[in-house]
């Protein structure tokens, strides 16, 4: 070649090879630089609780009305400080109108609870809503009082959960927003299962606990120690529900959840619906820690199935889960 020194095609064609090849690799290194901060946006953006996609936040109304917002109704029973924890968590909920604390003690709260406690709601409440504290006091200490009808109750959700059990405000907004898709419906937490018991036939049953839910996947109650429903069971529970059960439930302290699972099955032949959240137990026993608690359980299955005449409850294996929160649907 003229003036210059010459270069064989071979050279040219490696020379290439390696211009493309580092073009190439430059490329992939930028990609990959892309791919890991999209994916470390999308891992705070999962983590945030306003998070969102597309725009969306989950909420479908946060109006004050009646299907914008939930009450909750609390059972308790001498365990103050378990007591001062809940309300002091769920006050900070948002969407939450009031809190009716189920009150079946021979004594009346005591002044300094009551200050207590209403100066933890001021001071949690939003600004846009203040979350208002009231004492359902009862005379009678039955397990049917946590199902009394509330007449000046202003939404339609009723958030039943007891004093000892304590959910991330996320989660329950989550199984609200559920609840709010299927409102005739239980939406809660803790599965159960009626079997067929084959050793006494097809009309008798057991009552499944959590081992067996976890086992198969299948249940057909979710209890109402956290559990969303419509506020018309509430009415119905105190005027529909047999006065033989009723007297059967307080006299056994047992069953009042079961109970109340029949009766909402039986309304609407339809199956409850299992959420899926992180449960936190503060309190350290309650009843279903006794000996002899699934026998118990059992006995409660038969007599309603005796009393409602059938067995109302529906299986399921359906279970919602927060698919902004969980890697795996």
């Amino acid at each position: 070649m003229r003036g210059g020194l010459p270069i064989s095609r071979r050279s040219v064609f490696k020379l290439r090879q390696v211009g493309i090849g580092t073009l190439g690799s430059a490329k992939i290194k930028i990609l990959l630089c892309g791919c890991v901060v999209l994916s470390l946006l999308a891992i705070a953006n999962r983590n945030r609780d306003s998070s969102s996609f597309m725009g969306w936040t989950g909420d479908f109304d946060r109006s004050s009305s009646p299907r914008g917002r939930y009450s909750i109704v609390m059972n308790t029973w001498k365990r103050y400080d378990l007591l001062k924890k809940s309300i002091s968590h769920y006050t900070s909920c948002p969407r939450l109108d009031s809190i009716h604390i189920v009150w079946s003690e021979p004594d009346p709260p005591s002044d300094s609870l009551k200050r207590y406690l209403n100066h933890v709601v001021r001071s949690n409440s939003r600004k846009d809503q203040q979350v208002e504290l009231v004492f359902d006091i009862n005379k009678e200490d039955s397990l049917n009082n946590r199902f009394k009808e509330i007449k000046d109750l202003k939404t339609d959700a009723v958030f039943s959960i007891d004093d000892d059990v304590i959910f991330p405000c996320t989660s329950v907004e989550f199984a609200f927003t559920v609840w709010q898709s299927a409102s005739d419906t239980m939406v809660g937490y803790v599965p159960r299962m009626h079997w067929v018991d084959q050793k006494k036939g097809e009309n008798k049953y057991k009552y499944g606990g959590w081992w067996s839910v976890w086992w198969t996947g299948t249940y057909s109650m979710v209890l109402s120690k956290a559990a969303f429903f419509h506020k018309k069971y509430l009415k119905l529970y105190t005027d529909e529900m047999p006065a033989s059960l009723k007297e059967y439930i307080t006299k056994n302290r047992n069953c009042e959840d079961i109970a109340m699972s029949f009766l909402v099955a039986n309304a609407t032949d339809a199956p409850p619906i299992w959420v899926k959240g992180k449960i936190f137990e503060i309190g350290s026993t309650g009843i279903s820690n006794l000996g002899g608690h699934s026998e118990r359980r059992t006995e409660c299955v038969n007599k309603f199935v005796d009393e409602f005449g059938r067995m109302p409850l529906v299986p399921t294996v359906m279970k919602a889960v927060d698919s902004r929160y969980s890697w795996f649907w």
